[in-house]
């Protein structure tokens, strides 16, 4: 058993990246109660990173390096917890590598810590599907755990959530408790570092994704999310997407050492219905069904709460039917891979206005591009540096198409032109930097100009 308490005390801990989703804070906020000797540095300055510091202001043990990260301060630690997204290439996580700094991930080191103590983790990556997959895993076994069939287990979840900070759980999770962990690439960095995967490990599906990120290299983006599996024990689980299979097997199929498992939507129960749109949710679907089924979770618990899962914010969330037009807000549809699959989903007789544009996140966007006027009858853009790389081409085709400077703009123009049973589809395709947050902040944006139709 490992005392986290006396894991991070007196220890000298730089936590690079704070942010504003409310992750960073609770880490920080962790770390300082536990007594460690904490430094927070983040590129962004005091004023946009107000709200985060209020939180934090009680604590004399935190000292805050903004706008900057020196050197110096990642000398002389003894861990450097990393938040995702941090550069490949960062000269300050070089430094600490030459200073033999251990560098860690919340996620990771959370996982770490809890898998000595007793603790099962279940963990979900992919480029698309893992938020719908890890929510909907999250809700079967809380459906199980109120129908007293896992015993005392408690169940988690975090990783990749909102607002959500994994590594307080060590605060309450206890031996035999479930941590149900969405983890995209950079996080799983940090599983790679530890050599440690999941119990339970569920990859969805693998297409080209942050490339701006990964310079355009997609097998390093590959190899992170191959964390996820790579140091599974005999004993533990691999649940593998069909998508994904051709990809995983050519590269890894020496490397896997668990018990493997491949799923697709053709085996979703026949006789079970599905409340979210589409075949990639009935997908996402059966790779949840089989992670409850490791578990031991009955089959008659499991159908119950597939039934009753409404989806996830922002994921294909049906928000308003008003005057027969149903309005979607996929917010988090940052890829044209996504944008097809809500398309496929709620089209019908190309009745889909479809709002979508932003940044550019070096992904070829052909395929999206040849298919939009097979589903849709008008598109309308938001300003980006992707919306600027595929202006000319959306002009090009055979439906109208306008562009507009904000995303309200952008709300009017789809409601002036939907008409009875026709859909507004919010599926970006692209990256929400510029005018936006992030994805979140772009999703909430729109839902509030929703509430005013």
């Amino acid at each position: 058993m490992v005392d986290f308490k006396k894991y991070f005390k007196n220890k000298k801990i730089t936590l690079m990246g704070l942010g504003v989703l409310g992750r960073g804070v609770g880490d920080a906020a962790f770390l300082a109660d536990c007594g460690a000797d904490l430094i927070v540095t983040d590129l962004k300055n005091k004023e946009a990173l107000q709200e985060s510091l209020i939180q934090l202001s009680k604590y004399e043990n935190i000292k805050f390096i903004l706008g900057e990260h020196r050197i110096e301060d990642f000398q002389n630690r003894d861990m450097i917890l990393k938040s995702a997204g941090v550069p490949l290439d960062s000269v300050h996580i070089s430094e600490a590598k030459k200073q033999g700094i251990p560098i860690e991930m919340s996620s990771a080191l959370f996982s770490k810590i809890a898998m000595q103590n007793g603790v099962k983790i279940i963990g979900i990556t992919g480029t698309r599907g893992k938020s719908t997959t890890t929510h909907l895993i999250y809700q079967i076994l809380m459906r199980a755990y109120t129908e007293h069939i896992l015993g005392d287990a408690k169940i988690f979840l975090g990783g990749n959530i909102k607002g959500v900070a994994t590594l307080p759980f060590l605060s309450e999770i206890k031996n035999g408790d479930i941590a149900v962990l969405e983890l995209d690439s950079w996080q799983l960095q940090g599983f790679g570092e530890d050599r440690i995967s999941p119990h339970i490990s569920v990859f969805t599906t693998f297409l080209p994704d942050h490339m701006n990120y990964y310079n355009n290299d997609l097998h390093k983006y590959l190899s992170d999310k191959a964390n996820i599996f790579l140091n599974q024990k005999p004993s533990d689980f691999f649940i593998l997407g069909e998508q994904a299979k051709d990809i995983i097997l050519n590269q890894y199929k020496n490397d896997i050492h668990s018990s493997l498992s491949i799923f697709g939507s053709q085996n979703f129960p026949d006789s079970w219905n599905l409340y979210i749109p589409g075949e990639h949710n009935r997908y996402n679907a059966v790779l949840s069904i089989a992670a409850a089924r490791m578990l031991q979770v009955p089959d008659e618990t499991i159908k119950t709460a597939v039934e009753l899962f409404t989806g996830v914010e922002g994921r294909l969330q049906l928000i308003k039917e008003k005057d027969g037009i149903k309005i979607f807000n996929d917010t988090t549809s940052t890829m044209p891979d996504a944008t097809i699959a809500g398309l496929k989903a709620v089209s019908k007789n190309k009745n889909v206005v479809l709002l979508m544009g932003g940044t550019d996140k070096s992904i070829d966007m052909s395929t999206l591009i040849k298919i939009i006027p097979e589903y849709v009858k008008a598109v309308i853009l938001i300003p980006g540096s992707g919306t600027d790389k595929i202006k000319s081409s959306i002009e090009s085709l055979s439906i109208p198409s306008h562009f507009v400077s904000t995303l309200e703009e952008g709300f009017n123009k789809s409601v002036d032109i939907a008409q009875h049973d026709d859909v507004i589809l919010f599926s970006p395709a692209f990256a929400s930097f510029g005018l936006f947050n992030n994805e979140y902040d772009r999703g909430e944006q729109f839902n509030e100009l929703v509430k005013r139709f």
